[in-house]
């Protein structure tokens, strides 16, 4: 089916699917890319649609990827140039667009191992930085990711861009802090708050047991409720004369951290 009318309906509920307020109405999501379109796909989160422009592909994978979509139940849309550029919230379309359900996790969908590696994301305010830690925790194999208190939508088209659809690949749960807290303490997963106020460096210490690596707010960091039920409490020395790392980077040398002293253990 193609669609070569900026007024058609199905491009008029895409465009209002930018928006929060439709999204929760809605109760959908917008998956954008080739890559982010895939590992929906691969892990077994499937669109109800998908709006493609064979003009505005990057490679030559897209045809086999519109094929599994349709074949896994998704509606499909070819759409001219000018139709796709309105619904692309891109600079540079990739000519693949997807509509799919909602994402919901709560921590009854979180399985942990032994000793696992999480990592808890209190009150982040920016796409950009939530899906970049999910990418990180994809990267370093993290047991999971809780999003506390949450300012920004998990289901926010940004957190999927800059996650690159790992958004998808790690175990994710939403819940309120002291729900979150609560869990925790529960399965003896200790607490590590990353603080600038710390006195000890995180390099300093024991990563290898079950731990939840909480970070908070990009501008007043964690709330008390996590400083104060936190076992560990650690910062990341600073030589220049910034006093402090972007949230998700402070994320990534934290989880790296217990990566190697992880790695390192079993050698």
């Amino acid at each position: 089916m193609l669609i070569a009318s900026l007024q058609n309906p199905r491009i008029k509920a895409i465009g209002r699917l930018r928006r929060r307020t439709h999204r929760d109405d809605d109760q959908s999501m917008i998956i954008e890319g080739y890559r982010e379109v895939k590992r929906a796909l691969e892990n077994r989160y499937l669109p109800t649609e998908l709006f493609h422009c064979p003009a505005l592909y990057q490679g030559s994978n897209e045809p086999e990827l519109v094929g599994r979509c349709h074949e896994a139940g998704a509606t499909v849309f070819e759409c001219t140039v000018e139709v796709f550029s309105k619904i692309t919230y891109r600079d540079r379309p990739e000519g693949i667009l997807a509509v799919a359900p909602a994402l919901h996790r709560t921590l009854a969908d979180l399985t942990v191992p032994a000793a696992p590696l999480l990592v808890v994301a209190e009150a982040i305010e920016k796409p950009g930085n939530l899906g970049t830690i999910l990418r990180s925790a994809d990267a370093a194999g993290v047991h999971g990711v809780i999003v506390c208190d949450k300012c920004t939508d998990i289901n926010n088209p940004n957190v999927v861009r800059a996650s690159i659809g790992t958004l998808f690949t790690v175990p994710l749960a939403e819940a309120d802090s002291p729900a979150a807290i609560e869990w925790l303490k529960a399965r003896d997963i200790k607490i590590l708050a990353a603080t600038p106020h710390a006195t000890q460096e995180f390099f300093d210490v024991d990563l290898r047991t079950g731990i939840a690596i909480v970070l908070g707010t990009e501008q007043y960091g964690l709330s008390t409720h996590w400083l104060e039920a936190a076992d560990l409490k650690v910062r990341i020395p600073m030589s220049g004369q910034a006093d402090s790392l972007n949230v998700a980077s402070a994320a990534t040398i934290l989880m790296f951290e217990a990566v190697r002293q992880r790695r390192q253990s079993k050698g």
